[in-house]
């Protein structure tokens, strides 16, 4: 609460004061079970259940306010579950698309703690940061939204399962289905990103089997395997 709120109020001062473009991350966990969630737009009902997608819609409306009343050039944008092979999983609800590479490669045996038809959006990283570089370059007259959804793909831990085996067909999968998954229930199954491609044309590179591909090249690469 103190970095996604108190220390927000603080940027937003300084962003006003010295009247600067602020971007601030949001997340598929600044909507709740009230949500509709195939697909989930731009604009629709929201209340999280949980404090970080809670300071999150905060923060979107909080800097929709300083646009409006202070002119302010904030621009922010909600990004599904994000796939890296340079970041270690730390647990979070989508972090199981990440482990199941580390685990495919260095044991063979993988388990899941949300159930195997549990869809979630995604993206590979090189998008995310594509995503916030083109979205940045747009002049803030053209955008329509101060807050917009960018995805890339939107899969199952079974639909990702069958992509792995592709690359290791031995693996060995159990599921152990933990509190995750009541929090996985409350969040967007299909991001529609309709309003960035249209309004600044948006457009991701990366699918599931080329995430697949290039993830499983660089955790070889890593774990010399």
């Amino acid at each position: 609460m103190r970095v996604n709120i108190e220390g927000l109020h603080n940027v937003l001062e300084l962003a006003k004061q010295y009247q600067l473009k602020l971007f601030v991350p949001s997340t598929i966990g600044a909507f709740g079970p009230d949500s509709p969630r195939n697909p989930t737009p731009d604009i629709t009902i929201q209340r999280p259940r949980t404090i970080y997608g809670v300071s999150k819609v905060h923060g979107e409306l909080m800097g929709e306010y300083y646009h409006y009343k202070f002119g302010l050039d904030f621009r922010s944008l909600r990004f599904p579950g994000i796939i890296s092979a340079e970041t270690e999983p730390g647990g979070g609800t989508t972090d199981y698309a990440v482990q199941i590479f580390h685990d495919a490669i260095q044991t063979g045996q993988f388990t899941c703690y949300l159930r195997p038809d549990s869809r979630l959006p995604m993206m590979y990283i090189d998008d995310c940061i594509d995503s916030v570089i083109k979205y940045l370059d747009v002049p803030t007259e053209k955008l329509r939204l101060r807050t917009y959804n960018v995805n890339a793909m939107s899969f199952t831990p079974q639909e990702l399962i069958e992509e792995v085996k592709k690359f290791v067909p031995d693996l060995k999968v159990t599921y152990n289905v933990d509190s995750r998954q009541e929090i996985a229930d409350s969040w967007p199954e299909i991001f529609d990103d309709s309003g960035a491609k249209k309004d600044w044309g948006w457009k991701h590179k990366y699918d599931l089997p080329k995430m697949c591909e290039v993830m499983f090249t660089k955790l070889r690469q890593h774990y010399n395997k």
